[in-house]
């Protein structure tokens, strides 16, 4: 029994027409996705373009912070909160892995 139709629906970027298939539709409620798409493929691509290639996307913002452990001169991609330590790459990366248990061991 086919419970899904194929939809025509409306770009919220283009406000072009595309449809929404019976097979993505499937796909979709498979997933547990709960919202239709707003936009059509074409815009869909663009957007993800823009994010992922940083075409058009906005540049990171670098923050020059002095790591809490070492005291080395560092800059990291937010701005950091007053009261929690901020710490270089090295620091970072050598807490994470000494406080991760090892659980293939």
């Amino acid at each position: 029994m086919d419970t899904f139709n194929d939809k025509t629906l409306i770009c919220a970027d283009c406000g072009g027409e595309f449809l929404f298939s019976k097979n993505e539709q499937a796909f979709y409620a498979e997933r547990g996705f709960t919202n239709e798409p707003k936009r059509c493929k074409n815009c869909r691509d663009k957007r993800k373009t823009a994010r992922d290639g940083n075409g058009g996307g906005r540049e990171r913002q670098m923050v020059s912070v002095t790591c809490d452990s070492c005291g080395v001169a560092t800059e990291v991609p937010f701005t950091p909160v007053s009261g929690k330590p901020v710490y270089c790459r090295d620091c970072y990366n050598a807490r994470r892995s000494s406080s991760r248990p090892n659980s293939w061991a």
